[in-house]
C-alpha cells in the first residue's frame, strides 16, 4: 500500500474553488437579500456593478442573465436592470440560491417549506408503495445503520425522498424535489441535531417498512402526512421557526 493510500483518509477535505460568476451570483443575490437593492430597485451601470461586485464586466452579464433565468432580476436592453419581487416572480432556482444564505431567510419560511412537503410527499410516497413496494422497503433497510450522526440522518432521510419520487414514475415530483436539494441538505442537520427528531423520525421509518412491506399505500400515506405535521414541533427548536 502506498504513502499516499494510507495518508489519505486524513487529509482535509477542500472545498472546490469558486468560479468568478458563482462569486459575483452569491455577492449579489446577499446585496439583494439584505436589501442593498431592495425588491423593484434598479441596479447599478454595468461599470459601477462590476467595480462593487469585484468581478470582470464580461463575468457580471454571465451573472446577471443567470440571476434573470432564476427571476433575481429583469433585463430590458437600453434600460437599467431591474430586482423583481422574486417572492412572487422568482422560479424555483430561487430556492436553491437561498441554501447559501440561511441567515436571509424570512419568518414562517420553513413553515411554508413544509406545507409544500405535506402537499407533495404523501401522495409521491402512496405512489411508490403502490408501485414498488418490495423497493420501498429495501431502501428503508438503509435505516439499520444509522448512528446518532445528524449528517447521517440527512443524506438517508434526502435518499429516501429521491428514491420514492423516482419510484412514484412521476418524473414532475422528481424535479420539484431536485430543485429543494441545496437548500434541505443544508437546513436537515439543524432538524436532526435534535435527538427526539431522530428519533421521531427512526419510528417513521420503522412503521413505513411495515407499510411497504405490507403492501399498503394508504397507511404509507397517512404516516407520511402525520410526520409532516409532527416535524413543524421539532423546527420549533431550532433557529429558523
Amino acid at each position: 500500500m502506498t504513502t499516499y493510500q494510507t495518508a489519505s483518509p486524513t487529509h482535509p477535505k477542500y472545498k472546490p474553488i469558486r468560479k468568478p460568476a458563482e462569486i459575483a451570483e452569491f455577492r449579489l443575490i446577499d446585496a439583494i437579500l439584505n436589501n442593498t437593492f431592495p425588491i423593484n430597485s434598479t441596479l447599478p451601470g454595468e461599470r459601477e456593478l462590476s467595480e462593487l461586485i469585484g468581478v470582470t464586466r464580461p463575468t457580471l452579464r454571465e451573472t446577471l442573465q443567470r440571476l434573470a433565468r432564476d427571476g433575481w432580476v429583469e433585463i430590458h436592453q437600453g434600460k437599467p436592470t431591474r430586482v423583481r419581487d422574486y417572492w412572487k416572480e422568482g422560479r424555483l432556482g430561487v430556492l436553491n440560491a437561498l441554501s447559501e444564505h440561511l441567515n436571509q431567510l424570512p419568518k414562517h419560511f420553513i413553515s411554508d417549506l413544509l406545507n409544500v412537503r405535506l402537499a407533495m410527499a404523501p401522495t409521491y410516497t402512496a405512489q411508490a408503495v403502490t408501485a414498488s413496494p418490495l423497493e420501498v422497503h429495501q431502501i428503508l433497510a438503509g435505516r439499520h445503520q444509522l448512528d446518532q450522526s445528524p449528517e447521517q440522518f440527512t443524506h438517508f432521510d434526502w435518499q429516501l425522498q429521491h428514491h420514492l419520487t423516482v419510484l412514484s414514475q412521476n418524473p414532475v415530483f422528481v424535479m420539484i424535489l431536485n430543485s429543494f436539494k441545496d437548500l434541505f441538505l443544508n437546513l436537515a442537520p439543524f432538524y436532526f441535531s435534535i435527538s427526539a427528531a431522530r428519533e421521531h423520525s427512526l419510528h417513521y421509518y420503522d412503521d413505513m417498512a411495515n407499510a411497504a412491506g405490507e403492501h399498503d399505500p394508504e397507511l404509507a400515506k397517512k404516516l407520511t402526512e402525520n410526520i409532516m405535521r409532527e416535524s413543524l414541533y421539532f423546527w420549533q427548536q431550532t433557529q429558523f421557526i
